[in-house]
């Protein structure tokens, strides 16, 4: 069984978004499944794993996006993979796997739904969804890269019932 712990540390969120812990679980959870589904078949329902998901605020963001990536500034989403994605795939079924954290920065993202014109829960969907794919190898670095991860992306966020966030251009 996959765990998604989450953690709330910026009220903010909560405020904003009172659902705010089911949004993520239910996103992660269908990240999860879609990723398992296309990188590690095999493992199915069987993987057993935990996942973190990290919702803060900007300047918590900021610190971790210069230590980690040495870039100034905050950041919508960061994605801290716990292992390799053949680590993932090559794991005995049984074994617990420590996936990785996502991490979300309140200001940035309330920010890009209010200049997108998008609600909050939806951005905040998509944002939980890219990074848990990034846990999985997934990247959007190349135009080849990104024309893998993007309908991934859009396939999960259309079944939980938010429109395609690249319908009208936008970019993470």
């Amino acid at each position: 069984m996959l765990e998604i712990e989450t953690s709330i540390p910026f009220p903010a969120w909560a405020n904003a978004l009172p659902e705010v812990e089911d949004l993520v679980r239910s996103a992660a959870q269908a990240a999860l499944d879609a990723a398992l589904t296309a990188r590690v078949p095999a493992h199915g329902p069987r993987l057993e794993g935990e996942l973190s998901l990290i919702l803060t605020d900007d300047a918590e963001v900021a610190g971790l996006n210069q230590t980690w990536r040495d870039k100034a500034g905050p950041t919508n989403v960061l994605s801290f993979p716990g292992l390799e994605p053949d680590e993932i795939a090559d794991a005995e079924p049984g074994r617990p796997l420590l996936l990785g954290d996502v991490v979300v920065a309140f200001e940035t993202t309330a920010r890009e739904a209010v200049e997108q014109g998008k609600p909050l829960a939806d951005h905040l969907r998509h944002l939980v969804v890219h990074g848990v794919l990034h846990l999985f190898g997934y990247d959007h670095l190349t135009e080849d890269e990104a024309g893998i991860m993007e309908p991934l992306e859009t396939a999960v966020l259309s079944s939980l019932g938010v429109p395609d966030p690249y319908a009208e251009g936008d970019a993470q």
